[in-house]
């Protein structure tokens, strides 16, 4: 089961006992809905892309009734989620963004190496190109470009070669495909730390969920539908993530149109004892702001 990550912390800084709406804008199996909920917020409305996940979540959350309201979206549309709800502001806004346990886990999805399976990685399963569509009709410098900038991977355009030269030939379907592809495009000099996939694992299931895409103008709407007092949480898991984070909230907060105050001059991380107990919590990091009342 997926154990939610950093919970205290955004106990503390979501402050959900004062009551009123609270949006969990990537529900998961709703680990951080359960405790927000357990701690005194009136309404959670969770979002997420994935069906699979409303339905985990929807048997998880049963026993809070009317106070939960699933809806399968993209968290970039809190707007129209708001709005069609006729809610004007709300309490608290929830985003744990990334990938989840329960989808690297889950068997067919295609976001780990670790099994061969079909190269899917969508985070909705409904729509848009699948990995291996997109890798498929993308050029070489598209790849390049995608790994090096989502991934950080150096060996960036030696990676995008080999998938090119690979795809001319025979499709590429499988993570495993994928990886050995990607491993064997990359010197080896001794002991790697991680996997030599890992960092391009990273790059293309970012590119096909377009997970940075947005992430500024979100923060933006909604710290905007915040009530006087609400506050907004944030927890990323990589630098790229974390970097458009750190400087939307500052940016807001210096601008003063919200009238939008950063809580973590710094971000928060998981402790130790989380670390050992949940390894995948190991990269997270916290940050959060609140709409002066």
């Amino acid at each position: 089961m997926h154990e939610p990550v950093m919970v205290a912390e955004v106990l503390e800084h979501l402050a959900p006992s004062r009551g009123g709406v609270f949006v969990d804008c990537t529900l998961g199996s709703g680990g951080h809905s359960r405790a927000l909920l357990e701690a005194g917020a009136s309404k959670l409305i969770g979002v997420d892309r994935d069906p699979a996940a409303l339905e985990l979540a929807r048997a998880a959350l049963s026993e809070f009734g009317d106070r939960v309201e699933l809806v399968h979206s993209d968290y970039r549309r809190i707007d129209e989620l708001l709005d069609a709800r006729g809610i004007t502001s709300v309490g608290g806004v929830l985003a744990d963004l990334g990938v989840s346990s329960m989808q690297l886990d889950a068997p067919g999805r295609g976001f780990s190496f670790r099994r061969d399976e079909p190269l899917d990685m969508r985070m909705d399963t409904t729509t848009g190109p699948t990995a291996a569509e997109a890798i498929r009709d993308a050029d070489e410098r598209t790849l390049a470009d995608v790994i090096y900038e989502f991934g950080e991977e150096r060996h960036a355009r030696r990676i995008a070669r080999s998938l090119v030269e690979h795809k001319q030939r025979a499709p590429i379907e499988t993570t495993g495909q994928f990886a050995d592809i990607v491993r064997r495009a990359i010197p080896r000099k001794g002991y790697m730390r991680i996997d030599p996939a890992t960092r391009t694992f990273q790059a293309i299931r970012i590119w096909v969920n377009r997970e940075l895409e947005g992430l500024d103008a979100f923060l933006l709407r909604a710290a905007t539908r915040l009530s006087p007092g609400g506050r907004l949480a944030v927890i990323t898991f990589h630098s790229l993530e974390d970097r458009i984070v750190k400087h939307t909230l500052r940016s807001l907060q210096a601008a003063g149109e919200i009238g939008l105050t950063v809580r973590t001059k710094r971000p928060m991380v998981p402790t130790e004892v989380e670390i050992e107990r949940n390894p995948r919590a190991r990269s997270a990091k916290l940050r959060a702001a609140e709409r002066n009342g």
